[in-house]
């Protein structure tokens, strides 16, 4: 593995979640000294660091939170704190088998030091000596601190453990609601002293939950250069006969590690209240926002022959006629075609003779949409294109294959004469129709386009030659409506850079929020394809807008559809926006691609008949 530090340069970072809570959900009463449970119950911790590393954690943090001189002689085990920090070191590295990193976990020293208590700084330093000292010393990859909410304390303990060893740190403070410690130290102050300790990440944890600890990362943006690690408990925690417990669900951590990541955190993790089950959701939403994907393949590429004499790739005008139309500048007009969900596809052959004889550049069929069950997506095009001869644009997502997997079938579809790829890194389950089934996400979009442009070259991800080369002309997809525009376009950058050359935008419905995206990208040489959607009743409108991701129906065009009472109406009018849509992004894009709502393709076609003709 690599050196955490180095991990990180290129990477985000999933740690675990709550081990007291958890093992209190286990059935270990307080009452015990959770950290002795490394001697007197190795099986239940070791299990636990199972859990977490099969939800997809990359980092197993040691069951050592409370193992210093002074939580410990609360149970006169002062005697054993060697023994037992070098235990938990022992029983993380076990489960991780050098597949994972294991983070010495060290918390505050449960006592006030000066100046709120008799504990001096020289002897809050040993005493995170005397512990970090058995964790550096037994196998940790990094040291974490947790839940101080005394800064100074954190920078004992950073100071303590910078003088033993050189492992990297990660230093959180636990913040209230309010943005400040307990002492009353806001979230500037706590940033700008945790950044002069030079150490390898800096954040919060406890305390909060996802919500208040994104408002935290919004609030610091831009008052560090250093990663930022945020670690929300599960929200509030609720007390019912006796017992406590948690109330944010793991679908929820899920969609907030997502926001975490576009807010800026780097690292991200679970504390109070969080299971494997929450791990699992963060590690799905993570692997989509993934910036691992170049580093992937490349460090495949690094075993491959690198000096054999290669084809010549194929000119973009020869790939298909969409590439030809792409290179010559014509407007593109694109259909998409979703996927049915059994193994009938009559109405969708018929559907296509009818694009095609409208004049229909494409037909463009999405992989799986919403990460729902459907027909393969190839074996659709295919039967398009051997039934109808009408050219298809395949969508092709990374959540259901890995890396060999991707390999094969896009060889494959090039053998069956698909000519046209969209990479897309793809919705993750938990948003389709059986939540529970398990992403994969190798690589992400970027990674794939790069792939793809491997393949175009005669190598395939190991650098290997292949021989004849495909010859796909490989399209990417981009949201001009994200919260984060910023950061989509800096990942436009590298999916260009990987080989894209083309994109098409989600449904656009704000022109002014395309006019801006694309006034940001004039410098990228890359072809745009603008997504329309005809919007067929109110309700329709308020789905899109509410519970579609990535799409943007301003109030205006609801209030435009909504004064109509019947759905006959409102189809006219949404038929006429879109149509109003088109005809403004045919003078600002290289095409189209218009969406047939529930299989209408008569609809696509009356909004797209004056460009077919």
């Amino acid at each position: 593995m690599q050196p955490f530090k180095d991990y990180l340069k290129n990477h985000l970072v999933l740690l675990d979640g709550a081990m007291g809570t958890y093992i209190y959900q286990k059935g270990i009463f307080i009452d015990k000294c959770y950290d002795a449970l490394n001697l007197t119950n190795p099986d239940l911790i070791r299990s636990i660091h199972e859990e977490y590393r099969n939800a997809g954690a990359m980092v197993l943090e040691t069951n050592t939170f409370g193992a210093n001189r002074f939580k410990l002689g609360r149970y006169n085990l002062t005697d054993d704190l060697k023994q037992i920090n070098e235990t938990g070191v022992k029983l993380a590295c076990t489960v991780a088998e050098d597949q994972l990193y294991v983070a010495g976990s060290v918390g505050p020293l449960g006592v006030e030091i000066e100046p709120f208590g008799d504990v001096t700084l020289e002897d809050a330093r040993k005493a995170f000596k005397e512990q970090v000292s058995v964790l550096c010393a037994n196998g940790a990859d990094l040291i974490v601190f947790e839940t101080f909410r005394n800064v100074n304390e954190v920078e004992q303990a950073v100071l303590a453990t910078q003088s033993v060893c050189d492992l990297p740190i990660i230093a959180h403070v636990a913040v209230l609601e309010d943005g400040k410690t307990v002492y009353g130290v806001d979230l500037e102050e706590i940033i700008k002293r945790l950044d002069t300790l030079n150490v390898s990440a800096i954040g919060f944890n406890c305390v909060a939950g996802p919500k208040q600890m994104l408002d935290f990362l919004e609030r610091i943006a831009g008052l560090t250069q250093t990663p930022l690690s945020v670690m929300p408990n599960a929200g509030r925690p609720q007390f019912l006969d006796g017992r406590t417990f948690y109330m944010s669900t793991p679908e929820y951590f899920g969609v907030y590690a997502k926001r975490l990541i576009e807010a800026g955190a780097r690292i991200i993790g679970g504390c109070c209240g969080t299971t494997p089950e929450h791990i699992k959701k963060m590690s799905d939403a993570l692997a989509q926002k993934q910036t691992r994907a170049a580093d992937v393949v490349q460090k495949i590429a690094i075993k491959g022959e690198k000096d054999a004499k290669l084809p010549d790739p194929v000119p973009l005008t020869e790939k298909s006629n969409i590439g030809k139309k792409l290179a010559e500048k014509e407007f593109i007009a694109l259909v998409e075609m979703v996927p049915p969900r059994g193994r009938n596809a009559s109405k969708h052959i018929a559907g296509a003779e009818l694009l095609k004889q409208a004049g229909v550049d494409a037909i463009n069929i999405p992989d799986g949409p919403r990460a729902s069950a459907r027909l393969n997506g190839m074996a659709l095009a295919v039967l398009l294109q051997q039934h109808v001869g009408i050219e298809t644009v395949l969508h092709y997502t990374c959540r259901d294959r890995n890396l060999l997997g991707m390999q094969s079938d896009l060889l494959g579809a090039s053998i069956l004469g698909i000519k046209n790829i969209l990479a897309v890194t793809g919705d993750p389950p938990m948003m389709g129709d059986y939540p529970q089934a398990t992403a994969v996400f190798d690589i992400d979009a970027i990674g794939l386009t790069r792939m793809i442009s491997n393949l175009n070259h005669g190598l395939d991800i190991g650098n290997r030659p292949i021989g004849e080369p495909t010859g796909f002309v490989t399209g990417v997809g981009v949201d001009p409506n994200s919260i984060n525009l910023e950061r989509e376009i800096d990942r436009l950058r590298a999916k260009v850079d990987a080989g894209a050359e083309f994109a098409i935008t989600q449904p656009v419905f704000d022109l002014q929020a395309l006019k801006h995206f694309l006034d940001k990208i004039q410098d990228l040489s890359i072809p745009i394809i603008a997504g329309v959607w005809p919007l067929v009743s109110l309700r329709n409108a308020e789905f899109m807008k509410n519970e579609v991701p990535g799409v943007t129906v301003p109030d205006s065009l609801l209030k435009r559809i909504g004064q109509f009472d019947t759905k006959e109406d409102q189809l006219k009018a949404g038929i006429e926006i879109a149509r109003e849509m088109l005809q403004e992004v045919r003078q600002i894009n290289q095409g189209t691609q218009v969406s047939a709502p529930f299989g209408r393709y008569n609809v696509a076609i009356e909004i797209m008949q004056d460009i077919l003709e």
